[in-house]
């Protein structure tokens, strides 16, 4: 796969104590774009941060939490992305995507042997 030039970037904002069908949240998440085929997705865990409800979340031992803030970056095609947009806005219940334009300026990646 090569992607090159305007990209969509997609970013999902969780709790690591969000789950989907028993799984948490951000495994089901990534295993559904990789169905999907997507070109990619980067699961970082935050430590600190806050939402809608004001919530603190922090890794401070004073204040350690079990629900960190989980982001999700995927990038791809925007055509590709929008096509999964759907599904991924039905399993965040609490949460936020996000939607940006983004200039690729290189992603390659040559079929390894294991994939069909």
């Amino acid at each position: 796969m090569k992607i090159e030039g305007t990209g969509l970037l997609v970013r999902i904002y969780i709790g690591e104590s969000d789950h989907w069908h028993g799984h948490p949240l951000y495994e089901a998440i990534v295993r559904l774009l990789r169905e999907r085929g997507l070109a990619g997705a980067t699961v970082l865990r935050g430590i600190e941060g806050f939402g809608a409800k004001q919530h603190m979340h922090t890794t401070r031992i004073l204040r350690l939490s079990e629900d960190l803030p989980i982001l999700i970056e995927i990038v791809d095609e925007e055509e590709r992305l929008r096509a999964v947009l759907p599904e991924l806005d039905t399993m965040v219940g609490e949460g936020l995507i996000t939607l940006e334009h983004v200039e690729v300026i290189a992603y390659r990646a040559t079929p390894s042997a294991h994939q069909p």
